[in-house]
C-alpha cells in the first residue's frame, strides 16, 4: 500500500486516503459503491452521479486506536457536498455520537478536500452541512474530532466553518482553507481585491504554513502517510490541552481588535498580531466612534425594533444588534446583523456576516449560556436578513471561517444547554451567513415574501462556479428545487416550522408584530421535551413525503451497517 501510494497522502484518492489512516486488516467501509446509494439530483441535470457520491465513510484502528474515518474524494464534482454526501457525513457523525455517550470508544477523522456546497444541489448542501457542524459540536462533548486538509483542492465554503469546529486541525503547506474561494471573491469583489490568477498571494493568504502561524490550524505536516498517522495519535493525546478554537472568543477578539483597518494588511502583520494577542487580554471589544444612525434601516432592524419593543441594543457594534426582552412571559435575547454604512471593515458595510459580526454573536451568546447557567434558559431569537458573507481579502487573511465557525458553535452550544434557538427570517438568508446566523437553530420560522431568499451563493457566482448562463441555472430550479432561492422552494426541503402569509415583511405593524409573537411562543414549546439536535428537519411532512427522503434513507442504510 505505502510503496503504490509512494507515501503521498495528497496524491491520494479519497477511498485510498481513508485506507491509509487504518491498520488494513481493520478497515471496514460504510455504504460502499456496491450498496448503491447516489445522488438522485445530478443526472437530470446531465450530471452522472457517482455510486459513494463522492464520500467515504470508514472503521477501524490506527495501532489500536478506534477511528472513524470521513474522507471526501475532491475529484467527484470537486467535493462538492450534496444530499446523499452530506447525509452520510452528519449520519456517521451521528452515530459516533451515540456511541461514546453509550460508552464506547470512536474518534471521528475528517479528510477535507472540499469546496464547499455541491450548487447542483444548493440548499441540499446547506442543510446537510448545517448538520454536521451540530454532530461536530455535540460529539465534541465526548472525543476530539480531527480535521484533516491535505492539499489539491482545500476546504473552502460551508465545509471551512465545519474545519473551524474541529478539535485539533491538521494541514499540509499545500492545503488552502478559506470561506470564500478566490474566484468567488474575484466575481463579488473585484480582481483589485483578490486576484484569483496570483497563485503566490493564495498560499501566503490561505495556506497552511500562514493558517498555523495565525492560530487557524494546529499543524503543518509534510505530505507523508505515517506523519498523518502519527499527528492523528498525537492529536488524541493532547486535545484535552487547549479547548476547541471556534470557543475561544475572548483570544480571537483580541487579535481583531488589534487590526488596524485604515492599513493595508500583510500575511507578516497577520502573524505577529496573534503572536501578540497570546499574552494581551481582551479588556472591552469596542472603538472610538459613536453607534450612528444607519442610512440602510434594514429588514432585520426593523423587525429587531419591533420585536424588542425599541429595547436599546447593548452590543458594542452598530453591526450586530443585542437585547434582552419577552417574549409573551418568555425572557428572550434578541439578535440581528445589520447595515453598517461606518463598519471598520468596508466588505461588511452592507449587511455582511463578517469578522466582527461573527465573533460578537459568538460572544452575545456565550454571555447568555454563562449567565443562565443555574437559572431559567432564555430563549435566543436569531433575527435572519443576511445578504451574504463579506467577500474580501481581509477577510480571508483573518479567518472570516472560523468567525462563521464561532457563531456556528454557540448557537449549537446554546440549543444542547436548553436554550430554546429560534431563527425568524424576514429578509434574506444566504451562503455563510445563514449558516452562521440562524441554521443552528431549534425551529426555524419565515415569512413568504419574495424578498425572503434562501442560497448559498449569488447567481452571478454560481454561473461562474458551474460554468452555467443564469438562465440555465434557472431552468435547473425546475428540476432541482433545493437549487430555487425562494421560500416556497426551500420550505418543500422539509426544514421550517413555519411558512408565514399575510405579513407585512418590509412595514410591519402592531398586528403583524403579534401573530409573529404568537408563532414564536408556539416555536419555544414546541421545543420543549424535544430532542436538543437538529433531528426535528427530518421529521416534517415536507422532509418524509420526498423534501429530504435520501436525507432519510442514508441514515437508516448506515445505522443497519454500523456495528
Amino acid at each position: 500500500m505505502l510503496n503504490t501510494l509512494k507515501n503521498s497522502f495528497v496524491e491520494c484518492g479519497g477511498r485510498d486516503r481513508a485506507r491509509a489512516l487504518l491498520d488494513e486488516a481493520s478497515y471496514r467501509e460504510l455504504l460502499d459503491p456496491f450498496t448503491g446509494i447516489e445522488s438522485p439530483h445530478l443526472e437530470p441535470q446531465g450530471i452522472v452521479p457517482q455510486s459513494d457520491d463522492g464520500v467515504v465513510i470508514a472503521r477501524g484502528e490506527l495501532h489500536g486506536l478506534p477511528l472513524l474515518v470521513i474522507s471526501i474524494e475532491g475529484n467527484f464534482q470537486g467535493g462538492g457536498i450534496g444530499e446523499v454526501s452530506g447525509a452520510k457525513i452528519a449520519g456517521a457523525l451521528e452515530l459516533a455520537l451515540e456511541e461514546n455517550k453509550a460508552g464506547g470508544s470512536v474518534y471521528p477523522v475528517i479528510v477535507f478536500d472540499t469546496g464547499g456546497v455541491r450548487l447542483q444541489e444548493a440548499n441540499y448542501g446547506l442543510l446537510s452541512i448545517a448538520e454536521i457542524g451540530a454532530a461536530i459540536v455535540a460529539l465534541r462533548e465526548y472525543v476530539p474530532v480531527i480535521g484533516i486538509i491535505p492539499g489539491k483542492i482545500g476546504a473552502f465554503g460551508g465545509m471551512s466553518i465545519t474545519a473551524g469546529l474541529c478539535s485539533i486541525l491538521i494541514m499540509t503547506r499545500e492545503g488552502r482553507l478559506g470561506l470564500n474561494g478566490p474566484e468567488v471573491i474575484e466575481q463579488e469583489a473585484g480582481i483589485e481585491e483578490f486576484d484569483s490568477m496570483d497563485r503566490q498571494l493564495i498560499w501566503k493568504t490561505i495556506g497552511g504554513n500562514q493558517r498555523e502561524a495565525t492560530g487557524f490550524a494546529n499543524l503543518v505536516v509534510d505530505d507523508d502517510i505515517e506523519a498523518f498517522q502519527q499527528a492523528i495519535r498525537s492529536a488524541v493525546k493532547k486535545a484535552a490541552e487547549n479547548s476547541p478554537r471556534s470557543t475561544q472568543v475572548e483570544r480571537y477578539l483580541t487579535f481583531l481588535q488589534s487590526v488596524d483597518t485604515s492599513e493595508l494588511m500583510k500575511p507578516e502583520k497577520a502573524r505577529h498580531l496573534w503572536k501578540q494577542s497570546e499574552n494581551t487580554k481582551l479588556a472591552e471589544y469596542s472603538f472610538e466612534r459613536t453607534i450612528q444612525e444607519n442610512e440602510i434601516v434594514s429588514r432585520g432592524h426593523k423587525w429587531f425594533n419591533l420585536l424588542t419593543n425599541g429595547t436599546t441594543s447593548i452590543s458594542k457594534i452598530p453591526s450586530v444588534l443585542c437585547a434582552d426582552s419577552f417574549i409573551r412571559r418568555v425572557p428572550a435575547r434578541f439578535l440581528a446583523v445589520v447595515p453598517d454604512k461606518f463598519s471598520r471593515f468596508p466588505r461588511a458595510r452592507c449587511g455582511e456576516f463578517g469578522l466582527e459580526e461573527g465573533w460578537m454573536i459568538a460572544k452575545h451568546i456565550r454571555d447568555v449560556i454563562e449567565e443562565d447557567r443555574h437559572q431559567e434558559k432564555r430563549a435566543i431569537i436569531a433575527i435572519v436578513d443576511v445578504p451574504s458573507q463579506a467577500y474580501g481579502y481581509r477577510e480571508e487573511l483573518l479567518g472570516i471561517h472560523q468567525a462563521c465557525a464561532a457563531a456556528v458553535d454557540a448557537y449549537a452550544s446554546a440549543r444542547l444547554a436548553g436554550h430554546p434557538v429560534i431563527a425568524f427570517i424576514p429578509g434574506k438568508a444566504i451562503s455563510g451567513a445563514f449558516l452562521s446566523h440562524g441554521m443552528q437553530a431549534s425551529r426555524l420560522i419565515a415569512l413568504e415574501d419574495e424578498g425572503v431568499n434562501v442560497h448559498v451563493m449569488s447567481k452571478q457566482s454560481a454561473a461562474r462556479i458551474t460554468q452555467r448562463t443564469i438562465e440555465e441555472l434557472e431552468e435547473a430550479t425546475k428540476k432541482v428545487p433545493a437549487m430555487a432561492y425562494d421560500i416556497r422552494s426551500f420550505e418543500k426541503l422539509g426544514a421550517l416550522f413555519a411558512l408565514m402569509s399575510g405579513i407585512n415583511a418590509d412595514s410591519p405593524g402592531i398586528s403583524d408584530r403579534e401573530a409573529v409573537i404568537s408563532k414564536l411562543v408556539e416555536a419555544i414549546e414546541d421545543t420543549k421535551n424535544s430532542p436538543r439536535d437538529l433531528s426535528s428537519r427530518l421529521n416534517t411532512s415536507f422532509a418524509r413525503e420526498g423534501g429530504r427522503a435520501p436525507s432519510i434513507l442514508v441514515r437508516e442504510k448506515l445505522a443497519e451497517q454500523w456495528r
